[in-house]
């Protein structure tokens, strides 16, 4: 799997109208969106992430849910799954061979026991630190990250507190791709300025990948 350099997280704590959200993220040229929502898991969410995957399959975009395999298989998407999560051989046999599978880690550790799993591509972080999350563990850093990134030969997805202002360093220290959420949704009071800010990251990431 080629992971696209620009993730976009789309965290339900951001955003007052998910869906709404998704759209704009769409229009805005993201060809990779993950649904994340981190409380309780109703039927309205499940809608509402059913209509997300939905716009992702109209743009041709890749859907992954965040946590819950249950929902990634209902909805034919792909997956993200985390430390404490289902573990990533687990998930392969619940989704299939084709489904994406993501995983993340947070240390050196973690890193290089992820290199043999069965997943499509690693996250590592928090490169910075964060408000996504209610207990972060420490900031890994840019150089951290430059020093690690030799450890997986598996697409590398950075996270944690990067902005447009450190997406440029965060790249160059050998991270395939970015993942977003507070720099895309955060303080955001409408559609058209989450499109803009898809639009500007994809700007720099695009140019970026361009000279790498």
């Amino acid at each position: 799997m080629r992971v696209p350099s620009f993730y976009p997280v789309l965290d339900t704590r951001f955003c007052t109208d998910p869906i709404e959200a998704a759209r704009a993220i769409l229009d805005g040229g993201a060809r990779i969106l993950q649904f994340r929502h981190k409380s309780v898991f109703s039927r309205h969410v499940f809608e509402t992430a059913r209509a997300v995957a939905d716009l992702c399959r109209s743009a041709g975009a890749v859907f992954i849910v965040n946590d819950r395999a249950d929902v990634a298989m209902l909805l034919g998407a792909g997956l993200h799954v985390g430390q404490t999560d289902l573990a990533p051989a687990d998930a392969r046999r619940l989704l299939g061979d084709e489904a994406p599978i993501g995983f993340s880690t947070h240390n050196e550790a973690q890193l290089q026991a992820a290199s043999s799993e069965l997943v499509d591509y690693v996250a590592l972080g928090p490169i910075f630190g964060t408000t996504s999350k209610d207990r972060p563990g420490p900031a890994i850093g840019i150089e951290e990250l430059r020093r690690l990134r030799p450890l997986t030969s598996k697409p590398l997805v950075a996270i944690g507190g990067i902005t447009r202002g450190t997406g440029r360093s965060t790249l160059a220290a050998g991270a395939d791709s970015v993942a977003v959420i507070g720099d895309l949704l955060a303080g955001c009071a409408s559609a058209a300025e989450i499109r803009q800010r898809t639009e500007e990251w994809l700007r720099l990431t695009n140019k970026l990948m361009a000279v790498s």
